[in-house]
């Protein structure tokens, strides 16, 4: 087992994986931008280096100086959390040949299955469903003539990257330039790859998810699912499992494609396998997360495997030490997202001092976060400010639950989506389990 592990990310995330290393025994390295210089993180870890200035670019991306952060403070591993650099394969190749163990797979597989369009193929080949559409288009002529195959409505994706990102929807001939050139403009924006594909564009579905753990002896468990269905823009905004809408029988099906999936390319470690679920029940591969998932902790709570550990412990080398017969899923999950956002002001991000904080308790309560009183909440990073997530025996019993801790929940200072979900959570859709990813377009919301 490593002996000190360093946490190349910042927020909630670092919090919950310093947390578990010292559960574990192991001594942690945090890194941080000038702007997170008092951020909960940097006291929390047995060691802090500032990376650089406030700009991701400049520090939280910044390979070298992690790398370099890396080697004067001994750390013989580096935990990426979610998001920055966590399935970047140059990032888990450099580490590789730096000799400091990447917490992840392989930097082969991350850079195969972060190629959306390559992911596709090969989950095609290995029998596992796909959306029905078009490899990589690399002009508007040839997404035009994608597009006279696919059918309207049809999606324009990044084959890299992810978070919503270089996604356009397109119900029309007409729109295909624009759509085209946006959508690859952004993408080379925020992942610096320009490569898009296309897809049928499937409504209304579920968004649900695979949770998947793997070693590098063989052995792979499925964890069940997670229903993300609750989107605005394509980023998550309430996660819960097991699904409402998922039978015994879809179940089984999907992790059993989920498995095969996971064997088919010899995957090593924590990693999530995306779906859309039609209202028949046919379900369709979308992508795959080779990292830990922002809504890891619903999973975590229905099936007492603590996801953080047994990432750790399979980039250090050790078997699970149980099996897909041993999994039970127990009681129903809830999370939701608390961002600093105003949705009276579409959502506009916010930002200043937290002036009152109080965190909800009592049983099977969880509140991820790296806020404190009197914590700037600075204007560069992510808007997550935590992740408020309860389990009961039934999901009735998890939504009272839920809405009990909102209530108690107390964040002045800045704008947030706490009442948001106050909302989502009492609506119809929501209540019968019905509720799919248009939800937030439906209801009038700017998506």
């Amino acid at each position: 087992m490593f002996s000190k592990i360093l946490i190349a990310n910042r927020g909630e995330i670092a919090v919950r994986i310093i947390r578990a290393c010292k559960e574990m025994g192991i001594s942690t390295v945090a890194v941080f931008s000038e702007a997170d210089r008092d951020a909960l993180h940097v006291s929390m870890a047995d060691e802090s280096i500032c990376i650089g200035p406030a700009k991701v670019q400049e520090s939280y991306l910044n390979m070298p100086a992690i790398l370099s952060a890396a080697v004067a403070s001994g750390a013989q591993a580096i935990h990426p959390g979610y998001g920055l650099l966590s399935e970047n394969a140059r990032f888990a190749e450099l580490c590789e040949e730096c000799k400091i163990s990447f917490i992840g797979p392989k930097s082969e597989l991350i850079s195969l299955l972060g190629d959306k369009e390559h992911a596709r193929a090969t989950m095609q080949k290995a029998g596992v469903p796909v959306v029905p559409g078009e490899g990589l288009v690399e002009s508007v002529e040839a997404a035009q003539k994608a597009a006279e195959r696919i059918g309207f409505p049809l999606l324009i994706k990044a084959r890299s990257g992810g978070g919503g990102r270089g996604i356009r929807l397109v119900n029309s001939m007409e729109e295909i330039p624009s759509a085209f050139s946006s959508a690859c403009a952004e993408a080379q924006s925020a992942f610096g790859d320009g490569a898009c594909y296309m897809e049928k564009f499937l409504s209304p579905v579920k968004h649900i998810e695979m949770q998947i753990l793997c070693d590098n002896y063989g052995n792979a468990v499925c964890l069940g699912e997670r229903d993300c269905s609750m989107q605005r823009k394509n980023q998550k905004l309430l996660e819960e499992s097991p699904s409402p809408a998922v039978s015994p029988k879809l179940r089984e099906k999907m992790m059993d494609a989920s498995l095969k999936a996971a064997r088919a390319v010899g995957y090593n470690s924590v990693g999530t396998i995306e779906y859309l679920v039609d209202r028949d029940g046919n379900f369709y591969f979308m992508e795959m997360n080779t990292r830990l998932q922002v809504e890891h902790p619903v999973t975590e709570m229905v099936t007492d495997v603590d996801l953080v550990k047994w990432q750790i412990r399979s980039a250090a080398g050790m078997p699970l030490d149980f099996s897909q017969d041993d999994i039970q899923v127990s009681g129903h999950a809830i999370e939701c997202r608390i961002n600093a956002e105003d949705p009276a002001n579409n959502f506009a991000p916010s930002c200043g001092r937290i002036q009152l904080l109080h965190i909800p308790g009592g049983p099977w309560v969880r509140f991820d976060t790296a806020l404190y009183q009197d914590y700037l909440v600075p204007p560069y990073y992510d808007s997550l400010l935590g992740k408020l997530i309860v389990r009961a025996k039934t999901r009735e019993e998890a939504i009272r639950k839920m809405q009990a801790a909102l209530c108690e929940l107390v964040v002045e200072g800045v704008f947030h989506t706490a009442d948001l979900h106050m909302d989502l959570l009492s609506d119809e859709a929501f209540l019968d389990g019905s509720y799919t990813t248009d939800f937030m377009k439906n209801r009038g919301y700017a998506c």
